[in-house]
């Protein structure tokens, strides 16, 4: 069964899909960052928005690579989902000054770095 747009869920995306769009919201939240936040925010915590929109691109750019090769089906759940925690978490410390959150950031860079991981793994299975 096809599924429609209005259906379509995450796990319907491709890893290549999924990599682009958190590749297009890393580049408009840079944006924003620079131009909207710039002047609003302490340079520490703005450092800490950079910091989780770079992060994001590392992410969204290895499921751009993740995408075109086929044995790679651990990996990109892990990055997506360290992405989101990791970067989620300093853009919502940056903008509210919540530093509890401080706390679950790490959380999300384990999960990237066990992506990353298991991307290795799986490439030289399939060497």
């Amino acid at each position: 069964m096809r599924m429609t747009r209005s259906t379509a869920s995450v796990s319907s995306l491709s890893t290549f899909q999924m990599g682009a769009i958190l590749a297009a919201l890393g580049v408009a939240l840079g944006a924003f960052a620079a131009h909207g936040l710039k002047a609003r925010l302490e340079p520490n915590l703005l450092a800490n928005f950079e910091t989780g929109v770079r992060y994001q691109m590392y992410a969204a750019l290895a499921l751009l690579v993740l995408g075109t090769r086929p044995e790679q089906r651990r990996a990109p759940m892990l990055l997506l989902s360290g992405a989101v925690i990791f970067s989620g978490t300093l853009y919502i410390l940056a903008l509210t000054g919540l530093k509890w959150l401080g706390a679950i950031t790490p959380i999300g860079g384990v999960l990237l770095i066990a992506g990353f991981v298991l991307a290795a793994l799986d490439a030289r299975r399939s060497a």
